[in-house]
C-alpha cells in the first residue's frame, strides 16, 4: 500500500520465505491501541480463520491486538478464482479483499503469518502528523545506523540523511546537518552545525566548518571548507586546500594546498597548486551569452579585490597587484597591475552641510 512507506525489505523477505501454491503469506502486527484495523480471527489451535473489518467485528473480536497490516502475498492463480467471488454483504457495504483469507482457508491453504520488525515499518500515513512522527522514526534508524559504523552525533535527534550516505570512521557531525542524494564521507571528518550536504564526495580528514553548503563536489583529503561556503556543482578540490568564509565555487578545479581565503566567487576555474587567491577576488566568466574559463598556474598570488576577466590564463607563479582588473594573460612570474593610478591632493577639504 503506498501509504505504508518504511516497510524493510527483510520484513518482505521474510514474510514471503515460505510461499507456495499451498499458502498464503499475510502480514500482521499487534496493537494495544487497534480501533479501525482488521482483526486477524485465529481458531483453538492458533490458525488464522478470518480477517474481520473493524465495524464487523464482535465485541469479542474487538478486543483482539493482532490486526491486519494491508499487506499478503498469494499465487495469481488463486486470486483470479476468488476475487469474482467477493462479496459486498458487510456493514460498509464494501468489497473486502481481506475476504480472502476465509476463502483461502476453506480451499485447504495454510496461512503463514509474520510480524515486522519494528511496528513503524507498517503505520500508515493519512495526515501529515502521521508523516512527520515517521519520519522522525526513521531518521531516527538513520542516526543510529552512523553511530553504529563509526560517527559521532552532537544531537542524534537533529541530523537528516535524506538520499544515500556511506561512511569512514572516527567522524564528527555537529546539529542540524543535512545529507542529501548520494554522499560519501570518509574517515575523521568533522562537519560543523547546520550545513547542507548534496550528491558529493568528502575525502578523510576534511573539516566543514558551520552553515557550509556543498552540492556535486569533490573534496580532497584534509581540505577546509567554511564557514559560510558554498561549493557548487563541478568543484574539485585537491589535497590540503582551504576555501573560507563567504567563498564560492562552480566548475572550479583547485590543485593541491590552494587557498581561496575570503569573500571570492571562483567559477569555471582551473587552478593549479599552491595558489592563493586574496580576498574579494572574482573570476568574470560570463559575458551575458557564454561562459569562459580561468587558468591560474601554480603558485600564483592574487593579490585582494582583483577581477579576473576570463578567458585569461595566469602564467606559474605570477602575481596580480591588489584592486587589478586583469583582462589579458600573464606569463610566468610576471607581476600585474591593472588600476587607476593613486592621486594624492593636498589642501583639499570636505564638503560641510550648509
Amino acid at each position: 500500500y503506498g501509504d505504508v512507506p518504511l516497510t524493510s525489505r527483510a520484513t518482505l523477505e521474510s514474510m514471503v520465505a515460505d510461499l507456495d501454491e499451498s499458502n498464503l503469506a499475510l502480514l500482521t502486527v499487534d496493537m494495544e491501541h487497534p480501533h479501525g484495523y482488521g482483526r486477524i480471527v485465529r481458531n483453538q489451535a492458533g490458525q488464522v480463520q478470518a480477517i474481520v473489518e473493524q465495524k464487523d467485528a464482535t465485541a469479542e473480536q474487538q478486543e483482539i491486538k493482532e490486526v491486519n497490516t494491508g499487506i499478503l502475498a498469494v499465487s495469481a492463480r488463486h486470486l483470479k478464482s476468488w476475487l469474482p467471488t467477493l462479496s459486498n454483504s458487510n456493514a460498509q457495504g464494501e468489497y473486502y479483499l481481506t475476504d480472502i483469507i476465509a476463502m483461502a482457508v476453506d480451499h485447504g491453504l495454510g496461512v503463514t503469518v509474520s510480524q515486522p520488525l519494528n511496528p513503524f515499518e507498517v503505520q500508515g500515513v493519512n495526515n501529515r502528523l502521521q508523516l512527520a512522527e515517521l519520519e522522525r522514526w526513521y531518521q531516527r534508524q538513520q542516526a543510529e545506523r552512523l553511530m553504529t559504523e563509526g560517527a559521532s552525533l552532537a544531537d542524534p535527534a537533529r541530523v537528516d540523511v535524506r538520499g544515500e550516505l556511506t561512511i569512514g570512521n572516527d567522524l564528527w557531525i555537529d546539529v542540524n546537518v543535512v545529507f542529501e542524494g548520494n554522499v560519501s564521507l570518509g574517515s575523521n571528518v568533522t562537519i560543523g552545525p547546520g550545513c547542507v550536504i548534496k550528491d558529493a564526495s568528502i575525502a578523510d580528514g576534511v573539516t566543514i566548518k558551520a552553515h557550509s553548503v556543498i552540492e556535486g563536489a569533490t573534496v580532497g583529503t584534509n581540505a577546509e571548507i567554511g564557514p559560510f561556503a558554498r561549493l557548487r556543482p563541478g568543484t574539485e578540490l585537491g589535497a590540503d586546500t582551504k576555501v573560507g568564509n563567504f567563498v564560492e565555487t562552480k566548475k572550479a578545479v583547485v590543485g593541491e594546498g590552494s587557498k581561496i581565503n575570503h569573500l571570492s566567487y571562483v567559477g569555471d576555474t582551473l587552478m593549479g597548486r599552491h595558489v592563493n587567491v586574496g580576498a574579494g577576488t572574482i573570476t568574470c566568466n560570463y559575458d551575458g551569452a557564454n561562459k569562459h574559463q580561468t587558468v591560474m598556474g601554480d603558485g600564483v598570488f592574487v593579490g585582494s579585490n582583483s577581477a579576473l576577466v576570463a578567458p585569461v590564463t595566469l602564467g606559474e607563479d605570477a602575481t596580480i597587484g591588489a584592486g587589478s582588473t586583469i583582462t589579458r594573460d600573464v606569463a610566468d612570474n610576471e607581476l600585474a597591475i591593472a588600476r587607476g593610478k593613486q592621486r594624492n591632493i593636498e589642501g583639499w577639504e570636505r564638503p560641510k552641510k550648509a
